[in-house]
């Protein structure tokens, strides 16, 4: 665990039981009062993961930088209570401005991808490629890692990618050095880089468990180095579903995120990021099919809001991610009422030297895209 994490433990508070027992009518009512009290001084940011009970709340939706960049732009807000994930209230809190406050309403929404790379592991792992490798590689990482490794990533000449600017931001990547570390998602990292002709058998794996790197050719043909993460959700869209969806229904189009594996993604008709996927659904023509390969709160948002296409799960057995969507209700009025009272309840704060390098990545990759 990363030190800013266990201060964060430390800090956290638990939601009194009595949240529990409330009815969800006294709970929205309560919330939309205590909205209207606080008015442009309160500014909700909701993911598309988040359930709908919270996102009924949320003033904007989107994906995690465009929340937070949302939040940097409302200059008015005093208190930003953000419903998403840990890594996403980090970057609000870095990205807007020093009077302004960022609420996580439960400290253990948080995201499995994001913990598999921690700033202990990254440091060693970097130590062991330089010597492998020299000075050849430039770390890129996916927006949805902590802020510990985008500053890592920042401090040594790297920059964030989002699963729209993956691409952009890889061949900017390749401009700078001849090979290019992937934190902390290697299926992003594999789907990007193969759709820019690099040959699957030049990326190696670094596994961070073991501390060593995963290739079996000559080590000077690698040019792309994957950590070995991956998304809990993504990963559990299959080729078996795919061929279920060919057999069953034929006519059905299969679109996918590129966090799924590099198998599903090849036999899919389209992958994309989140917006990528609901800008394809919007525009398809009425009467259409669709298997979507992702978050399940996402997928059933979608099925609500186009009842004239047929869309399904692509894994129709698939949860919702269990702590992407960890916010609900109770937790959104505690800390709502917490902030009526005069407390604020589990404030998200990064260090200002972890913000600096960190902001440094995301500014590489936003002039750059």
């Amino acid at each position: 665990m990363e030190l800013l994490d266990i201060l964060e433990h430390e800090k956290r508070e638990m939601m009194p039981e009595t949240y529990k027992n409330l009815t969800i009518e006294e709970m929205e009512k309560r919330v939309r009062e205590i909205k209207q009290k606080f008015g442009s001084k309160l500014y909700i940011p909701g993911h598309h993961y988040q359930k709908d009970e919270v996102v009924q709340f949320s003033d904007v939706t989107g994906d995690s930088l465009q929340l937070a960049q949302a939040a940097a732009l409302n200059k008015e807000a005093e208190f930003i209570v953000f419903c998403g994930v840990h890594f996403m209230a980090e970057t609000a809190d870095m990205l807007t401005s020093q009077n302004q406050k960022v609420i996580l309403p439960d400290m253990r929404a948080g995201c499995s991808m994001a913990d598999m790379a921690d700033i202990e592991q990254t440091d060693r792992a970097w130590e062991k490629l330089q010597n492998i490798f020299g000075d050849t590689i430039l770390p890129l990482t996916y927006v949805n890692s902590t802020a510990a490794i985008k500053a890592f990533v920042g401090k040594n000449g790297g920059a964030t990618v989002t699963s729209s600017n993956a691409k952009k931001m890889l061949e900017w990547a390749f401009q700078k050095k001849e090979r290019i570390l992937f934190l902390p998602d290697q299926h992003l990292g594999r789907n990007t880089a193969f759709d820019l002709g690099i040959p699957l058998d030049r990326m190696a794996i670094w596994n961070p468990i073991s501390n060593e790197l995963e290739y079996t050719g000559n080590v000077e043909d690698v040019i792309v180095i994957l950590w070995k993460g991956h998304c809990s959700v993504h990963e559990n869209f299959t080729v078996q579903n795919i061929e279920h969806i060919r057999q069953t229904e034929p006519d059905m189009k299969i679109i996918v995120h590129p966090e799924c594996s590099r198998e599903v993604v090849e036999l899919s008709d389209y992958a994309g990021s989140t917006k990528y996927i609901i800008d394809m659904i919007e525009a398809a023509e009425e009467g259409t099919k669709w298997a979507i390969g992702t978050e399940m709160n996402l997928v059933n948002r979608l099925i609500q809001n186009h009842e004239n296409k047929r869309i399904v799960s692509l894994n129709p057995f698939m949860c919702p991610c269990l702590t992407m969507n960890r916010i609900d209700l109770p937790h959104l009025l505690w800390t709502l009422e917490g902030l009526e009272s005069g407390e604020i309840i589990n404030q998200i704060t990064v260090p200002d030297n972890i913000t600096k390098d960190a902001v440094l990545a995301l500014d590489r990759m936003l002039t750059n895209v």
